[in-house]
């Protein structure tokens, strides 16, 4: 985990086009813990919704075969049930609920040493890559984490 580069998932554990499990790890120093909070370091709750996000944008990838970008639209139900603080172990799950008109429903949850720590019904927008650069760029991502091996789960 890159706190501050806004890179969250360190591997994919599992994945297929319904679901993906990932690990982070949350590092022991981060130019993010110097304000939340001095002295009791946690990672924001912002940043563990963004982390479900990245998973549930994963999965889509993986699904359609890198061919679309999901960008995060929604946020719903999101629950925020434990403080996670530095050198944290994160698994990370992403569930496909329901695909369909260029939107993704997803359910995220993220437990650490087998305790729930935050859940969440995220929407994604699904799009063609805006840029040839961002599609290199999360090829290149998703290698770097494990999920590039992966053949297309659904047709594009």
């Amino acid at each position: 985990m890159r706190l501050e580069y806004f890179q969250m998932i360190d591997r994919v554990l599992a994945a297929d086009g319904e679901s993906l499990t990932a690990e982070a790890r949350v590092p022991e120093a981060s130019p993010v813990f110097e304000g939340h909070f001095p002295g009791h370091p946690l990672v924001p709750g912002v940043l563990l919704v963004e982390t479900m996000a990245q998973a549930s944008g994963y999965l889509l990838l993986r699904r359609f075969g890198f061919a679309r970008m999901p960008f995060l639209a929604s946020v719903k139900e999101a629950k925020l049930r434990s403080f996670v603080g530095p050198g944290a172990s994160l698994t990370v799950e992403a569930r496909l609920v329901h695909e369909g008109s260029g939107y993704a429903v997803t359910s995220g949850r993220i437990e650490a040493g087998g305790k729930r720590v935050c859940d969440a019904e995220l929407t994604l927008r699904v799009l063609d890559f805006p840029a040839p650069e961002l599609e290199a760029a999360m090829r290149a991502q998703a290698e770097r984490i494990g999920l590039a091996a992966a053949a297309p789960a659904v047709p594009a």
